[in-house]
């Protein structure tokens, strides 16, 4: 059953323009071309990028924290054997009625049974410290993956005529600088799958899931199918503008709001010309027109441009969140994140009475995302 299911998913008329074997792709005189297996690599070298995270976020995130003065904070609530057991087996957001039966079984007032509730969901929250870490390593991550991708691609003939990511399609042989910008990209969004249970959750925490799968599916189909050239492309425009994203959040948690403020809009400016410009106009062009003259419509030339044009409707989505936070920055003096934390954090219990009553927060207080989607997280995302 398996073994006809393989032979069918791996049908050449799904994966290959006409005329063209798997034969076709087999190394020869020198060359290399792609192969499945190589992805298989990609779940042991996400675990290395988890280890390599771990000292990066001691070594190095935590003592920059450090210097920016962001520290560990530990908050404990008053033991209250009542109330713990009601957080952890009932609800950590109490009704009214439930806060009226806790206060008289406690012996406590109702504004102090609320106090106790707030603190001790502040209590599991992620630190600032912890926010610090993760936005650090991701930019730490994408500053090094952009400057490798431009490395690799400056001298590519398709870089600067996106007719020559076709020329000799399929048939083009895997360059070493391809295979390991694809390999560390797609362990890094498995590192980031594995992680999400740990990380900072956030009210999209579904779509992150949701947007690492579709990111790492899109760059495996790619792969197999040996859309390199544009993959590479794709890859490259997508990570130009998380630099900025990630080290806005930075700043953010470090508590300087100019310098948070610049960087965002520097990223926004980024993701316009990237993801709303020249990813429709250069990399549509490049793998939905282009093709055309070289080949007949096929399934995955299909396949790949449906999922291009889905996550260009998913770029139009984050942009009109991005356009909405920086129109708040403007006119409102105050961007917030829309996919901010599941809770903010708050530090003071008269800053969050502040926020209850209407003040707006000065300017990314929970943080900024990304997309792949969700993402962009740019989420990152893809």
């Amino acid at each position: 059953m398996f073994r006809m299911f393989r032979e069918w998913f791996w049908l050449e008329r799904f994966w290959l323009p006409p005329m063209t074997k798997w034969s076709d792709l087999e190394d020869h005189d020198g060359l290399v071309f792609v192969k499945p297996s190589h992805l298989y690599m990609t779940i042991p070298y996400a675990f290395l990028l988890l280890i390599i995270r771990r000292v990066f976020e001691n070594f190095v995130a935590s003592p920059l924290a450090k210097s920016f003065g962001i520290k560990e904070t530990v908050r404990k609530v008053t033991p209250n054997t009542v109330l713990e057991n009601f957080f952890k087996h009932s609800t950590r957001q109490p009704l009214q009625t439930d806060i009226y039966g806790l206060a008289k079984k406690c012996n406590l007032t109702e504004r102090q049974v609320e106090r106790w509730f707030r603190s001790r969901r502040n209590q599991e929250r992620p630190s600032r410290l912890k926010k610090f870490q993760e936005a650090c390593w991701r930019f730490a991550f994408y500053l090094i993956i952009t400057v490798a991708g431009i490395a690799f691609l400056y001298d590519k003939p398709w870089l600067y005529d996106v007719g020559e990511v076709w020329n000799g399609y399929p048939k083009q042989p895997l360059l070493p600088s391809q295979y390991w910008y694809y390999i560390l990209e797609m362990s890094f969004y498995w590192s980031l799958l594995f992680r999400l249970g740990f990380d900072v959750k956030r009210k999209d925490f579904l779509a992150h899931i949701i947007h690492h799968l579709a990111a790492i599916s899109l760059m495996s189909f790619s792969w197999c199918a040996n859309y390199i050239r544009s993959g590479t492309l794709v890859m490259i425009v997508h990570d130009v503008a998380d630099i900025w994203l990630e080290s806005a959040k930075m700043f953010s948690y470090a508590g300087w709001t100019q310098t948070c403020n610049t960087l965002f809009f520097i990223f926004s400016a980024i993701f316009f010309i990237s993801r709303l410009i020249v990813f429709p106009f250069w990399i549509l062009y490049c793998t939905l027109i282009i093709p055309m003259y070289y080949l007949e419509p096929f399934f995955s030339y299909i396949f790949l441009n449906l999922q291009l044009i889905i996550l260009q409707v998913l770029h139009l989505y984050w942009g009109y969140y991005i356009l909405k936070m920086l129109n708040r920055c403007i006119f409102m003096k105050n961007i917030q994140d829309v996919r901010s934390d599941d809770d903010d954090e708050e530090e003071e219990e008269e800053e969050e009475e502040e926020v209850t009553k209407g003040k707006e927060m000065d300017c990314l207080k929970n943080g900024l995302g990304a997309e792949r989607p969700l993402i962009p997280n740019g989420q990152h995302g893809r």
